[in-house]
């Protein structure tokens, strides 16, 4: 790279990336981390690059199970990840604004990594389960209340003849191998109430950027129930990007219809993948900064990204409610994915507050959020007992629900989609507030 702020923030994503285990190349979720995209056409910095780099990637980094201190030793003797992360620092106060504020809140949740990481190989202090929930959230840890949503389920349960979710879903179980046919039938269904109720509140250049070019691929004995890969590497004959992803599925997931047309638009459209092509397309026609083509897990942006994900069937159907959306089969699957978000937050609360056992929190997340065993045993143990997605990813999942169905409850959609897709900048959880103040409404020109 050319030095300066975009080598400065490419050797801290990808160096925070790397010492975790990461590889941003890989197409498949299997070996990407923290890392989400690097889709700027820029050469891969030397916390990429370097030899070290690669042997540490090989080795797992601090997620082994047994940590290769030899080979984590080299590659912290070749980058310095520290330093990269107080250049950040000083970046963010340059900018200033809301882009300083995003910059800012980007090294505060690095910050936070690396000392897990060090936490991980028995240097340094542990950070306070505290201190990693306000970084990637903006908000201290709490519990989560299940009971409202629990007793609609209950209540639409009955209406629809069902005595148990699992019943439930039973009824409404889809085949994993009709998963590519009927996931693309689903995305062209979602692309349609897009185009509808979330393109026409957007600047028209948005308007050619395909929402959801996309791939289904199970695979097996995966630790994710799925995993969104943004590719955004391909180009077209005249330079423009194809706005590329695929969508890895468990294989042994247990999933319904209704549930899978949330996790759809969750995943696709108008979620996660038309949210890294408009930023993508954003970034290409050079309104947005370099931050935005390397989209991190475990921050505020990431928070952020999964409220508007698990608000996405909402918006697509233009309705602020579960209960608008008519179909009571429909609103049972939505409820159920947000009780997975509650369940999410609560697993972190119990693993990590309260220091319960992994059985007794599966046993909580079954019986009061509804989940299914398969979601119960994940969540409470390769999730919640990870020493880092554990203590800062899962709250983020409800803390971006909450934020995003809250501005979406307060403004029209005319005003709050523009924000959400990035249209006003790029913004977090936090700095969203700050986006919405400004004057113009316009997108800022980083």
């Amino acid at each position: 790279m050319n030095g300066g702020y975009q080598e400065l923030l490419g050797n801290a994503i990808l160096g925070i990336d790397t010492l975790w285990g990461g590889d941003v190349m890989c197409p498949s979720g299997m070996g990407r981390f923290i890392a989400d995209s690097w889709f700027s056409d820029e050469p891969l910095p030397r916390a990429y690059s370097d030899p070290a780099a690669a042997r540490l990637r090989e080795t797992g980094g601090v997620s082994a199970k047994q940590p290769d201190r030899e080979a984590i030793q080299a590659y912290l003797a070749v980058v310095d990840i520290p330093a990269a992360i107080e250049g950040l620092k000083s970046q963010a106060q340059a900018f200033g604004g809301l882009r300083g504020d995003y910059v800012a809140g980007l090294a505060e949740c690095f910050e936070v990594m690396w000392d897990l990481a060090m936490e991980a190989v028995g240097r340094g202090q542990a950070p306070s389960y505290e201190r990693c929930v306000l970084a990637s959230t903006g908000r201290t840890p709490s519990r989560s209340d299940p009971q409202s949503k629990r007793e609609r389920v209950e209540e639409l349960l009955g209406k629809v003849g069902a005595t148990s979710v699992d019943e439930w879903r039973r009824r409404h179980l889809i085949p994993m191998a009709s998963i590519r046919t009927l996931g693309a039938a689903v995305i062209a269904y979602f692309d349609q109430l897009s185009e509808r109720n979330v393109a026409r509140y957007l600047p028209p250049p948005l308007s050619g950027v395909p929402r959801a070019n996309i791939r289904f691929l199970p695979i097996e004995d995966a630790w994710f129930s799925g995993s969104m890969n943004y590719l955004g590497r391909a180009r077209r004959a005249n330079g423009s990007p194809e706005y590329e992803a695929t969508y890895e599925i468990n294989a042994s997931l247990e999933i319904s219809v209704p549930e899978f047309l949330q996790l759809v638009s969750h995943e696709v459209v108008p979620g996660h993948v038309t949210t890294f092509s408009y930023l993508q397309n954003l970034y290409w026609r050079n309104l947005v900064g370099f931050e935005a083509s390397v989209l991190t897990m475990n921050t505020r942006a990431a928070a952020l990204f999964e409220g508007i994900a698990n608000n996405a069937i909402l918006i697509a159907h233009g309705v602020t409610e579960a209960d608008a959306l008519a179909d009571p089969d429909l609103e049972i699957g939505v409820l159920l994915a947000l009780l997975q978000d509650d369940a999410k937050n609560q697993a972190s609360y119990l693993t990590w507050e309260e220091g319960l056992s992994k059985p007794a929190v599966a046993h909580a997340l079954r019986t009061e959020f509804l989940v299914s065993e398969e979601r119960a045993d994940k969540l409470s143990g390769a999730w919640a007992r990870h020493p880092l997605l554990g203590r800062m990813y899962l709250p983020a999942y409800r803390a971006g629900t909450e934020r995003v169905a809250e501005l979406r409850r307060r403004l029209p959609d005319a005003k709050a989609i523009p924000l959400l897709y990035g249209c006003s900048g790029l913004v977090d959880v936090t700095t969203i507030d700050k986006a919405l103040a400004s004057e113009s409404g316009a997108v800022q020109s980083n």
